[in-house]
């Protein structure tokens, strides 16, 4: 099982201001593919999509056994302070995201709630592309992103803070990790961050609640993937690069994919 744990010791707050006395907080989500699968199955989406562990992102060999097509990948990683200046770099001078309808490219949410970023990447990952069809109708998923579609991002995010069903999920999935849980108000410093491709225009996006909108990174061809070669290059591998090349990021990493279950 690929799965990142959280290090001991006095973590850096990753969540900024979203994280402050007084907010909602959730108790954070292990990344173990098992989990993950049942919360969303539990919400209402296709029990023939899973999430797969992904071993490599350079070896053919063992990137061969990961069912494609791959709909979304889930990056969680250690928030470094290479990340953070990069962050506030990319996001300096930009206007906050207000996209909302149908006209939209791909559905972004805001994370409000404290170490909700596990919950909001999968929410990421089956709100766009061809996850979004493969929702059943009348599921308490199909309901909350139907909703959700036509909400600006400050809205969404209430709807996100206030809908039971995902609550209740993201509990149950939170309690029954390898390894205890911590406490819903620590402060943790891995975060995930989910890459989608949109069923529009066929462009790879950069899914991160804690950004100010959704990141465009460039366009994929009809059979390309989240792992394909471009894919990989344009999303997961640039991105780990950039923690490389700071010379002060940590490359600790894991990650998972969502794509058709095994027979």
């Amino acid at each position: 099982m690929a799965t990142l744990q959280a290090p001991s010791g006095v973590p850096i707050d990753p969540h900024g201001e979203n994280s402050a006395k007084g907010r909602k907080h959730f108790v954070p989500l292990e990344n173990n593919p098992e989990l993950m699968t049942t919360l969303l199955h539990t919400l209402g989406l296709s029990s023939s999509l899973h999430f797969h562990d992904v071993y490599s992102i350079s070896d053919p060999d063992l990137l061969a056994f990961v069912p494609r097509p791959a709909y979304a990948l889930l990056l969680v990683f250690p928030v470094s302070q290479a990340y953070q200046t990069h962050r506030n770099e990319e996001d300096k001078g930009k206007q906050e995201y207000e996209g909302h309808g149908e006209e939209e490219d791909v559905v972004w949410y805001k994370q409000t709630i404290g170490n909700a970023c596990g919950l909001i990447g999968l929410l990421h990952a089956v709100s766009n592309g061809t996850a979004r069809n493969r929702i059943t109708a009348g599921s308490d998923l199909d309901t909350f992103v139907k909703t959700a579609v036509v909400l600006k991002p400050a809205d969404r995010a209430i709807l996100v803070e206030e809908t039971p069903a995902l609550a209740k999920a993201h509990a149950d999935a939170a309690s029954k990790g390898d390894t205890p849980a911590p406490q819903a108000t620590d402060l943790i410093d891995l975060h995930y961050v989910c890459f989608v491709k949109d069923a529009k225009r066929g462009h790879l996006w950069e899914m991160d609640g804690m950004r100010k909108g959704p990141l465009d990174r460039g366009s994929l061809e009809e059979e390309e993937d989240v792992l394909s070669e471009r894919g990989l290059d344009l999303g997961v591998r640039a991105f780990l690069k950039r923690e490389e090349s700071s010379g002060g990021g940590e490359l600790r990493f894991s990650l998972i994919v969502l794509a058709e279950g095994f027979e």
